[in-house]
């Protein structure tokens, strides 16, 4: 059995690979990526936190409900990203200065 040193080292590195992906990149399509890639770093510790027995069934409840949020949060994403590649016919976001106030 994988120990839970392991499994949280893992969503650790999830996390920071996520986190700086959401920063660095320009495209908006692979920041949502990013964000993804984070939201299931948390996942895998509500997981994690329940294999070791720290906590009752909460652990697959809260990850379910992070990803039924994860994948309206996507929808939601997508269609933003549609809408500004319509209107600005790039999905850049450096290249997106009108909503910056």
């Amino acid at each position: 059995m994988i120990s839970l040193n392991a499994v949280l080292m893992l969503s650790a590195v999830l996390f920071a690979v996520g986190l700086a992906g959401a920063l660095t990149r320009k495209n908006a399509i692979l920041v949502l990526v990013s964000i993804e890639i984070m939201m299931n770093a948390a996942n895998l510790n509500f997981i994690a936190f329940w294999r070791a027995g720290l906590l009752e069934l909460t652990g697959p409840l809260f990850a379910l409900f992070t990803l039924v949020i994860a994948g309206a949060e996507s929808a939601v994403g997508l269609a933003l990203v549609i809408a500004i590649y319509r209107h600005f016919k790039s999905v850049d976001v450096a290249n997106i200065q009108t909503l910056s106030g």
